[in-house]
């Protein structure tokens, strides 16, 4: 049998800028959404503590517990420490914390320090990290610590702060890399803050914090953040370059599941009001996928990064309805979604009405202080609201988000809110049907469909030529991808998004889902970035998303493109003209293994000066990984008019940048 494989041709046209507002869109085209292509955030799969947050200690607030996995505890990712035969104990205490939202510390008796024996220099007793399976450090870059600490006894202490690398077999210290000492005064919490340089590379660094005075020590909130993070905002310059990198127009956070507390009730459930304040003021919760969430990454980062990358910030709040795969309900036949009683729903939309108020309100009101207290004075804009995630579309759900959404629209009517379809919404599924009915009913302006399917689907379904023109309500699809990595999949939803593309009038937004993986702890598969501790690999369908996300526009024309074959449905094509950056984007879809040919007319929008060529191509099977990354895109400068004839090659992606 023929084996069908994919190849996408993408031309991008970028129309020159010889005037200095906007080009005018010729007739015949049809006016799309410029905001199709964005990012979803979710802290999956190792997310934000150890990836997209740059913070190098793990569990530095002691806050890890039974309740999030078996055998964790405020001690986990923490050793003790006994350089020099030195002797003590440490001990989780909740007395008198430092904030109530976080009530655990660990208290260090230190019965013998530097006065009995002197290891090679190494002396005192204390406790290191070892961060999330290894601290990167580079040599000559600052390190900020930061941590609360008093003294219970009253005696102040000498506390060595040290970066150190392993030594090299038995009876061999560790090297400092960066090493100094402090001294920490009285019996109150105090913050305390230096900056360290390290003197070398290390890839498999190790934190440690030693008194050198006997006594009893409490110590909270331990932190270390390299400097250079991307523009200053405590995010890894790397990770964080990979989705500027995108060009996304909006993203979405911070789920996903995550938002109504996942499989355990409503008791991690992530509120935004605790996410936004002091750090140490922050409430940890269970992470739904398995794993703690530290909150270093909130409400306010989330936003100063949709700022940071010109981004429309869309939050998406719970609305009283948790996930109906609480407790293995996935299995069950009935599902076991819990709703809370509708004489606490006031709670639920205050919720929403006070994040509306943090986001856009002056400084001088009650939550826009909060806002303007961590630094942002500002308001942020906020345009879009996400109401639920995936919920089981039940009258309990109904009934919910209708007493949610009617009150936020009536207080604010300029606030787009985002519904949700339910899970997997795509036709044939009874939730989508419903979620469809009772969006409509509502004329609420976006419902978000999610949807992960095998390669066949995004090469054969074409669902949204058949939606309604008439209807009000909009589709967010926001969460969606190929069931594997390969270039072949990529191509596969490039297809699917030039259908999307065809359709930009009905489909306003997208993002592909998940985001990241971190090495080693994938609660998914596929995603569109991989990374360890040193570095991020892009797969290919990251390369696919980016050229979408380069060539977004306005208008849409589908009378540009000709294919040599007009009866083969593996050929698709897009033409999308960008009026404000004066680009014009002509993309071609070739589904088969053989070669195609495509005549493209662009007469209509003027004369070609000059072009650039970007071109992605591969066999249909290779895939990037760690050791190798042999999908990436080759960029020239090329010559084009503005009729001609192109070959379209099997398993690639082309992308012309035209200046008239």
């Amino acid at each position: 049998m023929l084996k069908r494989f994919l190849s996408l041709s993408v031309i991008a046209v970028s129309v020159g800028a010889l005037a200095a507002g906007p080009v005018r869109a010729p007739k015949g085209g049809t006016q799309i959404s410029d905001e199709l292509i964005g990012i979803f955030f979710e802290d999956i799969s190792s997310s934000a503590d150890g990836g997209l947050c740059a913070e190098l200690i793990q569990n530095g607030s002691f806050e890890y517990s039974p309740a999030e996995r078996d055998g964790w505890g405020a001690g986990t990712a923490w050793r003790t420490e006994r350089p020099g035969h030195s002797l003590g104990y440490i001990e989780p205490k909740q007395q008198d914390p430092i904030h109530p939202n976080n009530p655990n510390y660990m208290r260090l008796h230190i019965e013998r320090a530097k006065e009995f024996y002197d290891y090679n220099g190494w002396t005192g007793f204390g406790i290191s990290n070892n961060g999330y399976d290894g601290i990167v450090l580079k040599a000559g870059e600052k390190y900020d610590f930061s941590a609360f600490m008093r003294n219970p006894d009253g005696m102040d202490k000498q506390v060595r702060i040290v970066l150190t690398k392993p030594g090299q077999g038995w009876g061999r210290p560790a090297t400092a890399l960066a090493d100094t000492t402090i001294t920490v005064s009285g019996k109150d919490w105090k913050k305390y803050e230096l900056t360290m340089t390290a003197k070398e590379d290390a890839a498999n660094a190790s934190f440690q914090l030693l008194s050198l005075t006997v006594g009893e020590m409490d110590v909270d909130m331990v932190s270390l953040f390299p400097q250079d993070t991307f523009k200053g905002h405590g995010l890894r310059k790397d990770l964080a370059q990979a989705l500027a990198d995108l060009n996304p127009k909006f993203m979405r956070f911070p789920g996903g599941c995550v938002v109504h507390g996942g499989g355990d009730g409503f008791w991690d459930t992530y509120r935004w009001k605790t996410t936004v304040g002091p750090r140490e003021q922050r409430r940890q919760i269970k992470n739904t996928w398995g794993y703690h969430q530290s909150m270093e990454m909130g409400y306010f980062e989330y936003f100063q990064f949709c700022e940071d990358l010109g981004m429309e910030p869309l939050p998406i709040l719970p609305c009283g309805v948790n996930c109906q795969g609480t407790n293995g309900g996935w299995n069950m036949r009935t599902q076991a979604q819990d709703a809370a009683p509708m004489s606490e729903m006031d709670e639920w939309a205050q919720d929403a009405l006070d994040l509306i108020e943090w986001a856009n309100g002056p400084a001088t009101s009650k939550w826009g202080k909060v806002r303007a207290d961590a630094g942002h004075p500002e308001p942020f804009g906020l345009k879009y609201l996400g109401l639920g995630n995936e919920e089981k579309i039940t009258p309990e759900f109904e009934e919910r988000f209708k007493y949610i959404y009617d009150k936020v629209t009536a207080a604010h009517p300029e606030i787009i809110i985002v519904g949700t379809a339910g899970p997997g919404s795509h036709p044939g599924n009874g939730d989508y049907e419903e979620g469809w009915k009772f969006a409509t009913s509502l004329n609420v302006p976006i419902l978000d469909e999610h949807y992960y399917e095998p390669r066949t689907y995004f090469l054969n379904q074409r669902q949204y030529d058949s939606y309604p023109r008439d209807r009000q309500t909009k589709v967010y699809l926001g969460e969606y991808a190929s069931k594997d990595r390969k270039l072949i999949d990529a191509l596969a939803e490039g297809l699917y998004l030039l259908h999307v593309e065809r359709n930009g009038d009905v489909v306003c937004m997208t993002s592909y889902a998940p985001l990241f993986a971190k090495k080693g702890t994938n609660n998914w598969n596929p995603d569109l970035i991989y990374f360890d501790n040193e570095r991020p690999y892009l797969t290919c369908s990251y390369y696919v998303q980016q050229m979408f996300g380069q060539s977004s526009g306005d208008w849409f024309y589908g009378d540009c493109v000709r294919f040599d074959r007009s009866d083969d449905n593996l050929l698709g094509q897009s033409v999308v003209l960008n009026t404000k950056a004066r680009k014009l984007f002509v993309k071609i879809c070739n589904a088969g293994e053989n070669a195609a040919s495509a005549d493209i007319d662009l007469s209509r929008f003027g004369g070609i000066k000059s072009a650039e060529k970007t071109v992605i191509a591969g066999n249909p099977d290779d895939e990037n990984n760690f050791d190798a990354q042999p999908i990436k895109p080759v960029t020239e400068s090329v010559r084009m008019k503005s009729r001609m004839s192109v070959d379209v090659a099997p398993y690639s992606i082309t992308m012309y940048t035209i200046s008239l």
